[in-house]
């Protein structure tokens, strides 16, 4: 669906975002057989952020260093995807007219940095001995990644499914 015109109290003027050139270009760029890296790429650090927090809660639970030493390696991988992800991610934005043009796109990115530097300091924090890590901060590290990856992945999902951007026109 078309995004909706928006036009000010003079019917005549169109909103200055959507005039601005390229705004109709919102195909990903970077993309496999027309398949967004991005979009496919997202899924792995979000799903480990999740799995951080579970393997803490499960360590906290029962005292098991598997959990501990499971959530250093969720962590890890997920801050190292999430690269992958926010690589993929910078170059859609910088080279998509579409896409650079729209506020929404930049906040989810400010968010999606902040995300890694959350997720880097969850994984760092843990570098220095995984099981006296877990209990009381790194917990509170990987809820708060959860948090933040539960609001920039809303942030993505909006830019979508309601604006489109990133998708293939051609199907």
């Amino acid at each position: 669906m078309p995004e909706p015109l928006v036009q000010n109290s003079d019917k005549n003027q169109m909103d200055p975002i959507r005039s601005q050139p390229g705004f109709e270009q919102t195909e990903s760029r970077v993309a496999i057989l027309g398949h967004p890296i991005h979009a496919m790429s997202v899924a792995f650090p979000v799903a480990l952020t999740f799995c951080t927090f579970g393997a803490d809660a499960l360590y906290w639970w029962t005292g098991d260093l598997f959990w501990a030493r499971a959530a250093v390696w969720s962590a890890g991988t997920a801050f190292l995807f999430g690269l992958v992800a926010g690589a993929s991610g910078t170059m859609e934005l910088l080279m998509v007219p579409g896409i650079r043009v729209r506020a929404a796109a930049w906040t989810h990115f400010v968010l999606a940095v902040m995300l890694l530097a959350v997720l880097a300091t969850n994984w760092g924090y843990r570098m220095t001995g995984y099981e006296a890590a877990v209990l009381p901060y790194g917990i509170l590290l990987s809820g708060f990644s959860v948090l933040v990856v539960i609001v920039t992945g809303w942030h993505g999902g909006k830019l979508v499914f309601d604006y489109r951007l990133g998708t293939s026109k051609s199907n």
